[in-house]
């Protein structure tokens, strides 16, 4: 079973749903105990980050998933779920995260010049397909084309201080980390249960490493 941390800060029905149509047995759970049951686990989440600290820590998820981690359980982390994982975010001020990684969640400059456009600027949030060109051969990336395109929403991204916990890189004003990897602990700055085909698979390789 993998399980689905429901802290309230996400809509997980779809993250689900994902693992339903590859075959995964998936189930959202408010009780953390129930982590110590999983095989593997999904940390996903949306909104500020300090707000989805708060509510991952009242709800008594913290201690069960970093136990989990040390145990050795394969976590996948998603958006936001990708920035707990770091030591802090500058996003409404400094915040601590998780410090599973060092480095810092930073947000996207509001003059990034659009290269498309003569004079333009990019949009913040970064919204919408883009290509991930892979850096290392993640498991959760096995039989994906070189630069898989996947669906973004987001308006910060992470600043690893180990640049050898990138798997994969997506440029969008610059080349920012969208695909994390360290032993049993994965995340991506998109959305795999949004991406159609190339999430599908990063889910089902993800279903695969919990058994």
């Amino acid at each position: 079973m993998i399980a689905i941390i429901d802290s309230g800060i996400a809509n997980l029905r779809s993250v689900q749903k994902g693992f339903e149509r590859v075959g995964a047995e998936a189930r959202i759970v408010e009780d953390p105990r129930l982590l110590s049951e999983a095989a593997g686990i999904v940390l996903p989440g949306v909104g500020a980050f300090a707000d989805g600290i708060a509510k991952l820590t009242s709800h008594g998820f913290i201690e069960p998933l970093l136990r989990a981690i040390k145990q050795g359980k394969p976590v996948l982390g998603i958006c936001l779920g990708l920035h707990f994982l770091f030591s802090e975010s500058e996003e409404f001020g400094l915040h601590k995260g998780l410090d599973l990684l060092a480095g810092r969640v930073r947000r996207f400059a509001d003059d990034m010049p659009d290269p498309a456009t003569p004079g333009a600027r990019l949009k913040v949030p970064h919204m919408g397909w883009n290509r991930v060109h892979m850096v290392r051969p993640a498991p959760v990336l096995a039989g994906l084309p070189e630069e898989p395109y996947f669906y973004f929403v987001h308006s910060y991204y992470v600043e690893p201080a180990d640049p050898s916990v990138t798997a994969g890189v997506t440029e969008y004003g610059h080349r920012f980390t969208s695909v994390i990897w360290r032993e049993n602990l994965f995340a991506t700055q998109f959305h795999p249960e949004k991406s159609q085909a190339a999430g599908l698979t990063l889910l089902r390789n993800f279903a695969s490493l919990a058994r």
